[in-house]
């Protein structure tokens, strides 16, 4: 068998073909197939975002059309409120507050397309994460990977939510502002416009590209300052054991400063940005003043059109007044959603056949078959073993660290693939039948039992979700675990605390295998379930598992040989072979690596 090759992110290309690649990745969660409802609400959202861009450009209209009328001969003889152009002023009023609403139901109606795009990529990129293998999760740091998740999903909403809020309504709205000038005035005033905005839109792009660098830096900081920070408390023990608190105080503090550094610049950038944001402005200004002024110096323009022509910049201006932090946002988001994006395209190392059966379990016959496993090229860990385990019969797996025996394990799980031989279950090659019915058939106990940060009784029943309260507390007798859960002041509902932290080793186990019985696997893996207990609790623990594990067949990784005396075969392992195997009495006889390992282990437990 070849093995497959290890998950690699696909190749993407930079710049701005890269940045459309993206956008193109999203915009089918701007239409969405299945959601007729959501569709309606993306034609709803552009109908109220044309209305409300209608609505800004005429306000300023109905503004000059005032003026003009109070700077004419007004009527006093017919009353102070017949000089007034009620009108235009009622419907000024009313444009704005147009603007204004029609802005807002397109938020209300545009929040679900969001929400609901964030939530769909969201999982998409959780659940595929957990179909690539182990070793991709033991490669990457897991407070960084959640933060890629994290800033991704939030790329997506910043996306949608700039580009229909932001950066398409001004394009829109400086399109109709144009034409309006250019069919009220001459072109002069359009193109003046259009230049004012254009030079401002080139020196906001230009220096926002130049300070993405500092950004990266910022990111690419804060996210080691995040990894460590995690790292750290989640091994506080280790911490504390080796007085390193301060050791790590440092290394978190050098991130910090290395964060702060680039922080500084890009402040610094950013205000050398706003100046040259407002002397574009107010140059593009005073020359739209000059004209408007020449024109009423003319007579072919008045007050209204001076002040309309100044109201028109400074309202195109406003929106675009954000737009280097638009441009950042949407250039940072494209990058988070292309770290996204490039996860959930990450090829799985393990990966089913499209047409892969089920594994049907008959009996549990468990067989490696010239088994060969390397890490990589220069890391070979199995050498060809071959081992039979016949239904309901335990075989245990013993020698030196580093051998291969957790190895093993971890290919009955599927975590990897063998470069070379076969696993065998009933006569079912596990290369070739689904990896999640090959994991509902077996049941394992690890060394270090890892729980959730939740309650004693989620934990156990995570080996069965949705078991009911009568079977989980059946599973924790047979585990010998329910007086202890019971005494406690909350019972079943007492949390863990962070990886179970807030148990005992002894307790952690038994919790192991109360959920491993709930799952009632027919197959079962012991690995080192019992080397960080004291002899006491390994007695109780031993006995737990001979009743979990009686009919079924069941492999157990061990240190200390006297947890399998009694185990129906033992091989010894070593360099990633087999060099002996048989019962605890006949390897003794033969007087060989196994009973050398006995003698060693019997005279450390009597010294």
């Amino acid at each position: 068998m070849k093995r497959r090759p290890a998950e690699i992110p696909p190749p993407t290309p930079d710049g701005i073909t890269n940045d459309w690649r993206v956008l193109r990745r999203l915009l089918p969660h701007l239409w969405p197939r299945d959601a007729p409802a959501l569709r309606l609400s993306m034609l709803l959202a552009s109908v109220l975002l044309i209305a409300a861009k209608v609505a800004a450009v005429v306000t300023p209209v109905y503004f000059k059309d005032a003026v003009d009328a109070l700077s004419g001969p007004l009527p006093t003889d017919l009353g102070l409120w017949a000089a007034v152009p009620v009108g235009l002023i009622l419907a000024y009023g009313a444009a704005r507050i147009g603007a204004q609403a029609f802005n807002d139901f397109r938020d209300m109606v545009f929040a679900r397309l969001v929400e609901r795009a964030v939530h769909v990529v969201g999982v998409r990129t959780f659940r595929h994460l957990h179909t690539l293998s182990l070793r991709f999760h033991l490669d990457r740091q897991t407070g960084g990977l959640s933060r890629a998740i994290e800033r991704g999903t939030r790329g997506i909403d910043v996306i949608l939510r700039l580009f229909a809020f932001r950066a398409g309504p001004a394009v829109l709205e400086l399109v109709m502002v144009s034409g309006v000038l250019w069919s009220l005035y001459d072109g002069w005033f359009a193109l003046a416009v259009l230049g004012t905005i254009g030079v401002y839109i080139a020196w906001t792009l230009g220096l926002t590209e130049w300070r993405l660098s500092y950004r990266r830096k910022m990111n690419s900081f804060d996210a080691d300052a995040n990894t460590k920070a995690i790292d750290s408390l989640l091994n506080y023990e280790t911490v504390k054991y080796f007085c390193n608190e301060e050791h790590e105080a440092g290394r978190f503090d050098t991130a910090l400063k290395a964060y702060e550094d680039a922080a500084v610049r890009s402040h610094a950038s950013l205000s050398l940005l706003n100046l040259g944001q407002g002397v574009i402005i107010s140059l593009g200004l005073v020359v739209i003043m000059l004209m408007a002024g020449r024109g009423i110096a003319q007579g072919t323009m008045t007050a209204g059109d001076f002040v309309l022509v100044n109201t028109y910049l400074i309202q195109l201006y406003t929106p675009l007044n954000f737009l280097g932090v638009v441009y950042r946002e949407i250039k940072q988001a494209l990058i988070d959603m292309n770290v996204l994006f490039a996860l959930g395209d990450t090829v799985p190392e393990v990966a089913d056949r499209p047409d892969a059966p089920a594994l049907a379990v008959t009996g549990g016959h468990l067989c490696f078959e010239a088994v060969s496993f390397a890490y990589g090229p220069d890391r070979e860990i199995l050498k060809g073993i071959t081992l039979d385990v016949p239904p309901g019969t335990s075989l245990a797996l013993v020698g030196p660290s580093g051998a291969g025996k957790s190895t093993l394990g971890r290919l009955l799980f599927r975590f990897y693939d063998p470069t070379g031989g076969r696993v065998l279950i009933d006569g079912q090659d596990l290369c070739d039948v689904t990896q999640a019915s090959v994991r509902r058939a077996i049941g394992i106990v690890p060394q270090d039992t890892v729980l959730f940060n939740d309650t004693i009784g989620y934990n156990i029943a995570y080996g069965r979700p949705g078991a009911s309260q009568a079977e989980i507390e059946e599973a924790a007798r047979l585990a010998a675990i329910h007086e202890f859960v019971t005494s406690l002041k909350d019972g079943y509902a007492t949390r863990v605390g962070e990886r179970g932290l807030k148990l005992s080793g002894g307790e952690k186990q038994r919790v192991a295998i109360a959920r491993t019985i709930l799952k009632d696997p027919p197959i079962l893996l012991f690995d080192e379930a019992t080397s960080q207990l004291d002899s006491h609790t390994e007695r109780d623990i031993q006995a737990a598992l001979r009743l979990v594990s009686r009919g079924r067949t069941t492999v157990i990784i061990a240190h200390r040989l006297s947890t399998v005396v009694d185990a129906d075969a033992i091989a010894v392992i070593d360099d990633g072979r087999v060099i002996e195997q048989g019962t605890h009495a006949a390897l003794l006889a033969q007087d060989g690596a196994y009973a050398a390992l006995w003698r060693k282990q019997t005279l450390d437990q009597s010294a």
